[in-house]
C-alpha cells in the first residue's frame, strides 16, 4: 500500500508540503493541476516544476488527479478529437515525469454534488459535506452551482471550475439527446483513442464513481455499481483501464457493497487507486453525511475494506478522502489537514493490524 495525500499545489492549497511530509505513513501525493480546463494540454514544463517541488519536500507524486475530461467528449460532439488528442498529448507529457495513475471521471456537467458544505455534526460540532436529494426540491442545476460557489469560502472546488460552469444552461440543453447507451458509446470511443496511449507509456486510466451514486438532474450516470463498472471495463478489455474505488461516493448507495466490490475489482487486477473515506445515512438511503473515517461513525465497515484491499490489491495507491472541518480549522469543504491526517493514521494502524494478523497465521 501507497498512502498518500490530495495537495492542490503551492499558492493553491493552505497545507503545506512540510505538513503532508509529517504525517506518519504517508508517502506522497495525489497531485493536482487544477489551474488547467478541461481540454487544455498540460505542458512538460509545468509537469517538471510541479513534480521537482513535490520531490525536494521528500514526496512522491505518481497518481494525478485532474486531467478532466472535456464536456464535447461526453457529449460526442465533432470537436472531440482535438480535445482528445489533447489528452493523449498530457498522458505521454505526464509519463515522462514518473506519473503511473490518471484519476478521470466521465460524469455529465456536474461533478459531485452537495447540498451543504459544512453541515454542523450535532454530536462533536465539527463539521462535513452534506447531502440530502429533499434539499435539492425545485433548485436548477445553475441554482446548485451558484449556491455551492458561495458556500465554498473562496476556495476552488474540483468539479466546480467556473469557466466549465458559465456554459452550464446549454449544456444541459445539449444532453437531453444524450442516454445512458449514447454516454456509454462516447465512453467508449474515448478509450479506445486513450488507452493504447497508456499501454505504451505505462499509464493506468482510474475512473472515479458518480458522486452521489445515482442519475441527478435526469443527467445519464455509467459508474456507481459493481455492473456499471463492469460495463465500463468491458469497453477496452487493457490493464489500462482501471477503476478509481472511492469508498464514499459509492458508499453513498446503500445498495452497495464496498468490501466486495474491492474484492471482485482488485483480483481483476482493475483497482487504480482507491479514495478511502466513511459516509454516515440518516434516516433516508438519499440523505447522508461525511464522518469521521472511524467505523463507528459512518456505515461503512473500514476494517474490512482496508482488508479486502490487502488480500487482493496490497499494492496500490490509497488515499484518505474527504475530511470533517475540526478544531476550528478553516479551509476547503472536505479538503482540511487535521481530519484527513487521522483519516491516514487509523487506515495505516488497521493496515498493520491487519498486516500483522496475516503473518501469524
Amino acid at each position: 500500500m501507497k498512502m498518500t495525500f490530495r495537495w492542490y499545489g503551492e499558492g493553491r492549497d493552505a497545507i503545506s508540503l512540510k505538513y503532508i511530509r509529517q504525517i506518519p505513513g504517508c508517502s506522497g501525493l495525489m497531485g493536482v493541476l487544477d489551474e488547467k480546463a478541461a481540454g487544455e494540454v498540460w505542458e512538460e514544463e509545468e509537469i517538471r516544476a510541479y513534480v521537482e517541488h513535490v520531490h525536494q519536500a521528500g514526496l512522491q507524486v505518481e497518481v494525478i488527479e485532474s486531467v478532466n475530461v472535456h464536456e464535447d467528449i461526453k457529449l460526442g460532439l465533432p470537436t472531440r478529437d482535438q480535445y482528445i488528442e489533447n489528452y493523449k498529448i498530457c498522458i505521454r507529457n505526464l509519463a515522462k515525469y514518473g506519473v503511473k495513475v490518471i484519476v478521470y471521471n466521465f460524469m455529465p456537467v456536474l461533478d459531485w454534488l452537495r447540498t451543504d458544505l459544512a453541515r454542523e455534526i450535532p454530536e462533536d460540532g465539527s463539521n462535513s459535506l452534506y447531502f440530502d436529494e429533499k434539499e435539492l426540491g425545485n433548485m436548477t442545476p445553475m441554482e446548485v452551482v451558484q449556491r455551492t460557489a458561495a458556500a465554498s469560502g473562496g476556495f476552488s472546488l474540483p468539479g466546480w471550475e467556473p469557466e466549465r460552469l458559465a456554459d452550464l444552461e446549454r449544456v444541459m440543453e445539449l444532453y437531453k439527446s444524450v442516454d445512458e447507451e449514447k454516454l456509454l458509446e462516447n465512453f467508449k470511443y474515448f478509450l479506445d483513442a486513450v488507452i493504447p496511449v497508456c499501454e505504451e507509456t505505462g499509464i493506468v486510466m482510474a475512473c472515479h464513481p458518480d458522486d452521489p451514486g445515482w442519475p441527478i438532474f435526469g443527467l445519464p450516470r455509467l459508474a456507481h455499481d459493481q455492473e456499471g463498472y463492469d460495463r465500463i471495463l468491458a469497453l477496452r478489455d487493457s490493464p489500462s483501464n482501471t477503476v478509481c474505488l472511492c469508498t464514499g461516493s459509492l458508499g453513498s448507495n446503500v445498495q452497495n457493497d464496498i468490501p466486495a466490490m474491492i474484492r471482485h475489482f482488485g483480483r481483476r487486477n482493475r483497482i487504480g487507486c482507491l479514495h478511502v473515506r466513511n459516509v454516515k445515512h440518516l434516516g433516508s438511503d438519499r440523505c447522508f453525511r461525511e464522518s469521521s473515517h472511524l467505523s463507528a461513525d459512518g456505515d461503512l465497515d473500514m476494517y474490512e475494506i482496508m482488508r479486502a484491499v490487502y488480500e487482493t490489491c496490497p499494492d496500490t495507491y490509497i488515499r484518505p478522502d474527504h475530511g470533517r472541518m475540526i478544531w476550528d480549522e478553516v479551509g476547503r469543504p472536505g479538503y482540511g489537514l487535521y481530519d484527513r491526517a487521522l483519516g491516514i493514521a487509523y487506515l495505516n494502524g488497521l493496515w498493520e493490524a491487519i498486516s500483522k494478523n496475516e503473518r501469524a497465521k
